[in-house]
């Protein structure tokens, strides 16, 4: 993956120009009755239907590399989650690039979590959302953790220590190549920032 590649990745989520706030339950029932299709890039946030960017192969192709480095560093004490529904509250259900969960992954045939150990987003465009709404919606959710992999900096940007009621992490730091990130939630699972930012 490339400065270049990296810079390509999705355009920031625009939310729906209508006023109407869905609950979890009426977000998936308009699939249920047709309104949306499960293949419909979208994620409900704040009650909003927002619209996401369709994959392109830079974004993609770094979701994927941060995807195997984390499955390296837990191993099987967790499962990892690709793009796939978080439901947090009674009226966000967000698509994280990728959510670190508790196993095992059987729980989830039936449902979707509604915890993670570690959530990460890849982004360029996107970065005043994923900076804002996003970690909003996780720090409320008491995420103990949350990355942004920020395409524009070539860093990592590590949100710990969530604090629900003010709906915030009161812990904000910049990772960079060469330097070690220690998974709150797991402590014996090391990354090296340097794998999740490969050079060209």
């Amino acid at each position: 993956m490339t400065a270049s590649a990296c810079s390509m990745s999705s355009a920031m989520v625009q939310p729906s120009p209508s006023d109407i706030r869905y609950t979890v339950d009426e977000y998936f029932g308009l699939v249920a009755n047709g309104a949306l299709h499960p293949d419909d890039r979208v994620e409900l946030l704040e009650g909003v239907i927002v619209a996401m960017a369709p994959q392109n192969p830079p974004h993609a192709g770094a979701t994927t590399i941060a995807a195997e480095v984390i499955r390296q560093a837990v191993g099987t004490t967790a499962v990892i989650r690709v793009q796939a529904p978080l439901i947090l509250g009674s009226r966000s259900v967000p698509e994280p690039d990728i959510a670190l969960v508790a196993g095992p992954a059987t729980q989830y045939l039936r449902h979707h979590p509604q915890k993670a150990l570690l959530v990460i987003e890849v982004a360029e465009t996107s970065l005043p959302q994923d900076r804002l709404t996003k970690a909003r919606l996780y720090a409320t959710a008491a995420i103990p953790e949350y990355w942004i992999i920020n395409c524009r900096e070539w860093s990592v940007e590590v949100f710990r220590e969530p604090d629900p009621e003010a709906h915030l992490y009161r812990t904000i730091t910049t990772a960079r190549r060469g330097d070690l990130l220690e998974l709150v939630a797991v402590p014996a699972a090391i990354v090296h920032v340097s794998d999740l930012l490969p050079a060209g």
